[in-house]
């Protein structure tokens, strides 16, 4: 039984924020849950290091699954070896030797310390289910936002304490899983071409257990914004009338 009206929820809280992209539900389990349907493609040859995987990256789920709701297997997102780690699917010695990491690690764009250092998702699950909040046919763990400079700027304004974080994008969700921490991310470039994320969005990470709190939250800063807009507004016609006389 679910706990939460995730419908429900997931219409109030695009409608406070004005979402123009679904917020996303990701599951974790060690079992497929009944029902759901498993991701199609196949898997391209592998790389000289033997990675593949159903797409490039984990993070490129996030886009699909917009939409509808689809079952992953942990090796449909190995590809990408850092998502690998981040959600919980690899270890970092296990990857450390693979292409796409000595890439990263050479070109600087990561450094090893940096790499040690990032969070990640503690257990070793064997499926991860992602779809649309709203369809979601079981609780999920995390909840996954694409955001606009604004809607980030509310969500900041509601919740002040919540880390801003860049590369690698995917460690936001450890930090949504594992750390209860509402996450917001400004990208990386590995990610936004993987995805063709647009350069003005970011992504935000919502620890599901929380996800009633942001939604009652986001509607009284709802509120309060409409209410400081009309007093900017007002103030700023002051000007206006200044100008024109």
């Amino acid at each position: 039984m679910l706990t939460h009206n995730w419908e429900e929820l997931a219409k109030r809280f695009k409608h406070a924020l004005g979402l123009s992209h679904a917020p996303i539900a990701m599951t974790f389990s060690q079992e497929a849950p009944a029902g759901v349907p498993f991701y199609e493609g196949e898997d391209p040859d592998p790389s000289a290091d033997g990675r593949t995987g159903k797409v490039t990256a984990g993070c490129v789920f996030w886009i699909k699954s917009e939409d509808r709701t689809f079952t992953t297997k942990a090796d449909d997102h190995f590809n990408c070896s850092v998502g690998s780690v981040t959600h919980g699917l690899k270890t970092l010695n296990e990857v450390m030797a693979n292409e796409d990491v000595a890439s990263l690690l050479e070109s600087a764009w990561v450094t090893p310390e940096e790499a040690m250092q990032l969070p990640v998702v503690k257990t070793r699950h064997q499926f991860i289910t992602y779809g649309p909040v709203s369809q979601t046919p079981m609780d999920p763990d995390v909840i996954l936002l694409r955001l606009s400079a604004y809607q980030g700027m509310v969500l900041h304004d509601a919740f002040g304490d919540m880390p801003i974080v860049g590369k690698p994008q995917c460690h936001i969700v450890p930090l949504a899983k594992e750390q209860n921490q509402i996450a917001m991310s400004t990208g990386c470039t590995l990610s936004r071409i993987r995805t063709g994320m647009s350069p003005d969005e970011m992504t935000c990470a919502i620890p599901a257990g929380r996800f009633a709190e942001v939604v009652e939250k986001l509607e009284t800063r709802q509120q309060a914004n409409a209410r400081v807009a009309s007093y900017a507004n007002a103030d700023g016609r002051r000007f206006a009338n200044s100008q024109q006389a």
